[in-house]
């Protein structure tokens, strides 16, 4: 078949920048999957390969130990339990308020607006310490409350700045102008109109509060002192913590002791498998949610 005279040439320049960004992709695609992959095989490996820096490719010395007595700790269960209530709780308050104050924002008929906005900015670079919000939380009877733990992180300023921006360029004015024309007010517009528009967005936010939520430690370790209450981070923490203790100051049988310590690098790696895999399970379905609410702002027409 002979070629069409009229077909644009693709210039030798473009083409050598093709392979050359592909090429260097590839290697940022292995630098970002093979920790991933060393972290999964090292969690079936026996700790032996692991300690001496054998383990490469694949798991060597199969083994579940790591899992087992991970997962065989009581207290990894309740912790599941506390993180999926604390992620489900903060991220359904969190989406449900961040939604509300980015699209309240807005609006150009809010009294305020501009004021409310330059307030919430402010807190993003200026905040009371630690010590501050410690005494308040101790003075608000909240320290040691699973309800705390749901509150805590709920609200972020830069998600209502994601929410805020989303309704200002994506929302047409005509559509709320038609809608109060028909007796719409404020409330039934919101909820029979912008949250159906605006999937995308929450999917975003639903998605930074869960991840937040799921991977937080920090706080817990602060305020929570029943251990009945720690979330899913700070159990494995502490069974970590454990591993990794001296056998002489485990009080246990030396041997036993001395065998954990051993494990401690496997405990770890599995501990992390446990952890990262269900929060990774939920990204697949807000996928074609996130690539599009990330994208807000980045076009102007």
């Amino acid at each position: 078949m002979a070629n069409n005279p009229n077909a644009i040439k693709e210039p030798v320049f473009d083409k050598v920048f093709y392979i050359v960004t592909f090429v260097i992709l590839c290697l940022f695609l292995v630098t970002i999957i093979y920790p991933l992959w060393f972290v999964l095989m090292a969690s079936f490996s026996d700790a032996q390969y692991v300690n001496d820096g054998t383990l490469l490719f694949y798991p060597r010395g199969f083994t579940t130990l790591g899992y087992e007595r991970t997962l065989t700790d009581p207290k990894i269960w309740t912790g599941y339990g506390n993180t999926i209530l604390y992620t489900a709780g903060g991220t359904l308050i969190g989406t449900f308020c961040t939604m509300l104050a980015g699209y309240a924002l807005s609006r150009d008929d809010l009294p305020g607006a501009g004021f409310i906005m330059k307030a919430f900015v402010f807190t993003m670079y200026f905040q009371g310490g630690m010590i501050p919000f410690y005494i308040l939380i101790n003075n608000l009877h909240l320290s040691n409350t699973r309800f705390l733990m749901i509150i805590i992180t709920c609200i972020s300023v830069y998600n209502i700045i994601l929410v805020r921006s989303f309704c200002a360029s994506t929302l047409p004015k005509d559509l709320w102008e038609a809608a109060s024309i028909d007796g719409c007010g404020n409330v039934r517009y919101m909820f029979q109109m912008v949250f159906p528009l605006s999937k995308a967005i929450v999917a975003v936010i639903a998605l930074y509060i869960a991840v937040g939520y799921w991977n937080s430690y920090f706080y817990p370790m602060i305020f929570i002192q029943d251990a009945n209450k720690l979330p899913l981070q700070n159990v494995l923490r502490e069974i970590l913590l454990v591993a990794n203790m001296n056998p002489a100051d485990t009080g246990t049988d030396p041997m036993a002791a001395q065998r954990l310590a051993l494990m401690s690098s496997v405990i770890k790696y599995s501990a992390i498998v446990i952890s990262t895999v269900p929060i990774i399970c939920v990204y697949p379905f807000l996928q074609k949610y996130f690539v599009q609410g990330v994208m807000i702002g980045s076009i102007k027409g």
